[in-house]
């Protein structure tokens, strides 16, 4: 599970960690939001008769009734059911309530909001989260540079993820 998924789950948004290791092993990406594909229900097939062999006017009237009924369309698949909404996660509410009593400013700090959730927030640790949510190269020399960017990627991937996040801290 990469460090992202770690911080989307400490905070509660997202599939469960089961689903979510193997929806990223099967993805190698983020885990997908998107309704699961409708599984339609194979068409019923119709055999073809074994011709009798007949004679008599009716003869020609069977053939064509057996024709058609072989040649009928399918029944059209069931319609995909409708996207379900992503479920929004206070995500301001949660880490207030976990911060009370610490002297932690995950607000500001990546450093702090990495403690607060109690995920290692070590240069390396940084540095890899950094580069796994696409960090500009000319910033992941300037760990000052790079806390800023990481900071404000990650609460905006929080905010595309289901949680709500202030605009104030967006900007």
């Amino acid at each position: 599970m990469g460090l992202f998924n770690k911080i989307l789950s400490k905070l509660g948004i997202g599939k469960k960690d089961d689903e979510q290791k193997s929806a990223s092993a099967a993805l190698g990406a983020k885990p997908a939001s998107a309704a699961p594909a409708a599984t339609a229900k194979p068409a019923a097939t119709v055999k073809p008769a074994t011709p009798a062999v007949k004679t008599g006017p009716n003869m020609e009237d069977e053939y064509k009734a057996r024709a058609m009924a072989q040649s009928a369309p399918a029944p059209a698949p069931a319609p995909a059911p409708a996207p379900t909404p992503i479920s929004e996660v206070d995500v301001v509410k949660k880490l207030e309530e976990m911060s009370k009593g610490k002297n932690l400013d995950w607000k500001v700090s990546i450093v702090d909001l990495l403690k607060l959730l109690d995920i290692d927030s070590s240069f390396e640790a940084r540095k890899e989260l950094a580069t796994e949510l696409g960090c500009p190269e000319n910033l992941m020399g300037d760990s000052a540079k790079m806390n800023t960017w990481l900071h404000k990627e990650v609460l905006r991937q929080i905010a595309a993820n289901g949680g709500n996040i202030p605009k104030e801290l967006l900007d």
